[in-house]
């Protein structure tokens, strides 16, 4: 698509990955049930998300919100056409989540040395040599693996990450064979110029590698974030129910962007999701409802541009 008045190029459609049942609950304090989770689970796919990031296979005293990811996946309704994957941090993972049923698996790393070396006493790099028994294991069990880059935009220990640093994680990924991998900004410190730029460099020197971008919406930037995404040439963001979630382990860090906001920004830029935005609004209010946490969704408090449009119209043919 393209705008003359501007000389923007704007995709004709968009996937929108919910990672709310991962990355939004893990950070709520109450614990939802298995059921619950499924009831969630059900409203996403039948909004028409096709890719979902259910639970994670971390040690369940670490994230105890994701100690049961083991029995959704076991328990749920597996639509065709869904994407169904998990996040593990090790090969003990994987091989939880195959047992499971799962054959779609996300490995990841902090692009901060800093970080790494404060909490791991290892660099990324030295980090990276672990996930070599995860993809022998993959390989032979015929699962798929993506890669994120955590912290790849900005760092608490070392402000912002210089492209190099990303590049070197990027090409050690490559070398495991893993050409899907996430840009991921769970400290909320991206800022739009620094998605272009960056964006537009992976996308140009990795053009093998299917990218995804990752945004906490912390200092309200992630939907400005997204657009710089699409002009980078990026087509697959992540979003979160309600808006819920945030990283345990980053102090003040809120929670991801809503995908509820995602979709509805797109729609009205007239840009596809094939999501049905007002079913997608309802799993946010259930969200919602099961963790008694209000989120940080902007259209499930002001409604859609369409309803307000819709609403004057009505009152106009009432007079």
């Amino acid at each position: 698509m393209y705008t003359a008045a501007t000389g923007m190029r704007w995709p004709n459609q968009v996937a929108i990955c919910e990672v709310g049942l991962r990355d939004g609950l893990q950070n709520e304090k109450k614990v939802l049930s298995v059921d619950e989770k499924l009831e969630l689970l059900d409203m996403v796919t039948g909004s028409g998300i096709k890719i979902i990031e259910v639970g994670s296979f971390v040690h369940p005293k670490a994230v105890p919100q994701m100690a049961d990811t083991e029995r959704v996946v076991r328990q749920m309704t597996r639509m065709a056409g869904v994407e169904y994957r998990v996040l593990v941090p090790n090969l003990k993972g994987l091989e939880r989540a195959y047992d499971a049923g799962i054959t779609k698996a996300k490995l990841t790393i902090s692009v901060s040395e800093s970080h790494c070396i404060n909490n791991f006493n290892q660099t990324p790099l030295e980090m990276m040599k672990g996930f070599v028994p995860c993809v022998e294991y993959a390989a032979k069990h015929n699962i798929k693996l993506s890669g994120a880059l955590s912290s790849a935009w900005g760092c608490a220990f070392e402000g912002k990450i210089p492209v190099q640093q990303i590049e070197k994680i990027v090409l050690e990924y490559l070398k495991l064979g893993i050409t899907e991998l996430s840009l991921s900004d769970a400290t909320g410190m991206a800022n739009p110029r620094q998605v272009y730029e960056i964006g537009s460099y992976m996308v140009k020197t990795f053009p093998q590698v299917k990218w995804i971008l990752h945004f906490h919406n912390t200092r309200d930037m992630a939907l400005s974030n997204i657009i710089a995404g699409l002009q980078a040439g990026i087509t697959t963001f992540d979003g979160a129910f309600a808006g819920l979630g945030g990283c345990p382990y980053i102090p003040g860090a809120s929670g991801n962007i809503a995908t509820e906001d995602v979709i509805h920004m797109l729609h009205e830029m007239g840009i596809a999701t094939g999501i049905d935005l007002p079913k997608a609004m309802d799993t946010a209010r259930k969200a919602q409802q099961m963790t008694g946490s209000q989120g940080e969704s902007h259209v499930l408090k002001a409604g859609r541009c369409e309803d307000l449009t819709n609403e004057k119209a009505r009152n106009q043919n009432n007079r």
